[in-house]
């Protein structure tokens, strides 16, 4: 039998936004929509909420999560999300003396990542062969083709200057990784500590499911996509 853990990161210390995770989205703290989605999808074994904050913690277990302890490493602003999760792994698996097949990585901060979305991504990671899958979206109405530094005299430094008088619709469709949700075989991601494995894949979902929120805007972007998804009957 493969046992699954979800693994929501949901540091305290959050600078840009400052108590991002615990917020009021959509009527409810942030956090809350990535759990009931780890829940509703009905995938996992566990759904652990991994927090270094006291706070965090109790918005986390009144939405359904389980946190039995706080993570005692990789909580500061420096620690990569890979390693927090690696931390969050093994308190669990001592925890509960359990050992997982599967490890799913959710960020707190992409609350419109739902059930289905998940559904979708653990079918695609389970009937691939693929170390470990990363969620991703496709780029949209900016074209990362087009893109450029700006050197101090305005003038552009061009990324893919052979592009840059190409038609849009001519160019490959380009793809951007988001921490929305990202899977990987345990005993390979706790080799290697990370869920860039060799051979791992990326997995395309909605840009609105996909979303990052880590500042203001972004936050603001947020708040129009989840009165739309409420709008049109939830976000399950």
């Amino acid at each position: 039998m493969n046992r699954r853990i979800a693994i929501i990161l949901a540091r305290g210390g959050s600078k840009r936004l400052p108590r991002k995770n615990v917020l009021p989205l959509g009527g409810r703290p942030m956090l809350a929509w990535s759990v009931e989605a780890a829940i509703d999808a009905g995938c996992f074994d566990r759904v652990l909420v991994s927090t270094d904050d006291a706070e965090i913690a109790a918005v986390a277990r009144e939405a359904g999560a389980e946190v039995p302890f706080l993570r005692d490493a990789a909580a500061d602003d420096q620690a990569p999300s890979s390693a927090a999760t690696r931390v969050a792994l093994l308190q669990a698996e001592a925890h509960w003396t359990e050992r997982y097949d599967t490890v799913a990585q959710l960020m707190a901060n992409c609350p419109l990542r739902n059930a289905h979305d998940i559904r979708d991504a653990m079918t695609a990671f389970e009937t691939g062969a693929a170390p470990a899958q990363i969620s991703a979206f496709r780029f949209g109405w900016m074209n990362p083709w087009w893109a450029a530094r700006l050197q101090a005299d305005g003038q552009p430094d061009w990324l893919f200057p052979e592009a840059r008088s190409a038609r849009s619709q001519d160019l490959p469709l380009l793809y951007c990784p988001s921490g929305a949700l990202w899977l990987a075989e345990r005993n390979a991601f706790l080799e290697s500590g990370s869920f860039y494995l060799p051979g791992h894949t990326l997995h395309p979902m909605d840009w609105m499911s996909a979303m990052d929120i880590d500042d203001e805007a972004d936050f603001a972007m947020a708040e129009v996509g989840m009165a739309l998804r409420l709008r049109a009957g939830g976000v399950a």
